[in-house]
């Protein structure tokens, strides 16, 4: 729904050097535009994400979530959870869209939650599919990453030191490193041909940019800043593949880097689909009239607000 959606290219403010406030707003199409949505009324949100140092965790996020006829107030979203799993979703459905036809072998390197969630994302999308998985070694993340999927029946773990090896035998090789300093893999050469790269936090494979077939990007404004950008071979909008506009991989030779900047549309659709869900299932907050213009609450419970103090693992 990305073309019928009101999406502006988010802004940030950087209080410090690497740090940074994110404002991400999006307006969802009406629901009769999209009906199989299953929607019951207009969205508004506006994620607002942090990176802080002396944050703990340091990145974090909350959004306001709105009814878009009548301007109430519906949500205040903790939206950590959201960012982690959205993220991982995106980069699962571009894994599986843009591999080349015969992939077998992922590599991994960052194994953090937004690595986790993709994994998830991944093994739930083709649960009839098995994952052989690289894992590069650092400190002990390698181990409890894997230790996280034992349950999972259609993935192997193979851990290695060496991230230039991962590179070099990934089909697809997906980077989770939030804060990259330098190049991952020096030569760009040594992803084979018809590899799929997928950087999840930009960074750390921007040698690949100039030498690679085809650039995908989520939203052209978020890339268009990027320093190789106008030297791209061939660029397009990752959802123009996924509404077969563009065919995205022409052929199992091409190397492809895919980069997702994050869309406040996915985090409102998430946001949204949680809210009416609680709302029209759980039965947390009573049902509304949905067609009146000044809707009214019997009761609003009253909910603590806990921010996390402390890591926590999806």
């Amino acid at each position: 729904m990305k073309q019928l959606a009101q999406l502006p290219a988010k802004i940030s403010v950087h209080p410090e050097d690497g740090e940074f406030f994110t404002s991400m707003p999006c307006l969802l199409p009406h629901p009769t535009a999209i009906p199989d949505s299953g929607f019951h009324r207009r969205y508004f949100g506006i994620k607002v994400v942090h990176r802080l140092l002396q944050s703990v965790p340091s990145l974090g996020s909350d959004m306001l979530l709105y009814d878009a006829v009548t301007g109430e107030l519906l949500a205040l979203v903790d939206t950590d959870w959201i960012t982690t799993m959205r993220t991982g979703a995106v980069a699962a459905v571009s894994s599986m869209t843009l591999r080349k036809s015969d992939a077998t072998t992922y590599g991994m390197v960052g194994l953090g939650n937004t690595a986790r969630a993709t994994l998830l994302c991944i093994l739930e999308q083709e649960p009839e599919r098995h994952f052989p998985v690289l894992l590069v070694r650092y400190k002990d993340q390698a181990e409890l990453f894997a230790e996280r999927f034992k349950e999972y029946k259609n993935v192997s773990f193979e851990i290695v030191d060496d991230i230039n090896e991962v590179a070099r035998r990934s089909d697809v090789f997906i980077s989770c490193i939030t804060n990259a300093q330098g190049l991952l893999v020096e030569d760009e050469q040594t992803f084979r041909p018809g590899t799929t790269v997928i950087p999840v936090h930009m960074r750390g494979l921007q040698n690949c940019d100039t030498t690679f077939d085809r650039v995908f990007g989520d939203d052209t404004d978020h890339v268009r800043g990027f320093k190789y950008f106008p030297q791209y071979r061939d660029y397009n909008e990752i959802g123009e593949v996924l509404a077969g506009r563009d065919p995205g991989r022409r052929n199992d030779q091409q190397r492809i880097i895919d980069y997702n900047y994050g869309l406040g549309l996915h985090d409102v659709v998430f946001a949204a689909k949680l809210y009416e869900l609680a709302t029209h299932q759980l039965g947390a907050i009573p049902e509304r009239t949905l067609n009146a213009q000044h809707s009214t609450l019997n009761f609003l419970p009253d909910i603590p607000i806990e921010k996390e103090t402390s890591k926590f693992w999806v």
